[in-house]
């Protein structure tokens, strides 16, 4: 069980105790843009570095064109990924471990500090 599936667990523990139908819908898209944010930051770190050593890679757009095409598979990924089978497994794997009590508030946090972390790292190529 990786990182991602027990944030998504946490996710969706918290919305299912508050009695909402959406819950599995709540907890792919938190983790959707968690994993997008992720690649952002990434992708802005990686321009900012090779700019510095004079690499020519690619151009802005394409870098936008591949981010968008990375974040469209992320959201297909984690849709099949969650929605299913799979999901009642890990649930189950899940119940056997003790849950981690993770503030809901931190983890909607995550994703935001991640796309803060990729503006300051744009600001300062």
């Amino acid at each position: 069980m990786t990182l991602f599936d027990s944030l998504f667990f946490n996710v969706f523990k918290h919305y299912k105790d508050a009695k909402n139908k959406n819950a599995n819908q709540i907890a792919t898209t938190y983790i959707s843009i968690l994993q997008c944010a992720i690649v952002l930051a990434l992708g802005v770190f990686f321009a900012g570095f090779f700019s510095q050593t004079n690499m020519e890679t690619m151009s802005q757009d394409k870098a936008w064109a591949l981010f968008v095409m990375a974040s469209i598979f992320i959201f297909f990924k984690n849709w099949i990924q969650y929605a299913g089978k799979k999901r009642k497994i890990l649930n189950a794997k899940m119940l056997k471990k003790k849950a981690s009590n993770n503030s809901i508030v931190m983890l909607w946090l995550l994703p935001v500090a991640c796309v803060a972390l990729a503006l300051v790292i744009y600001q300062a190529i």
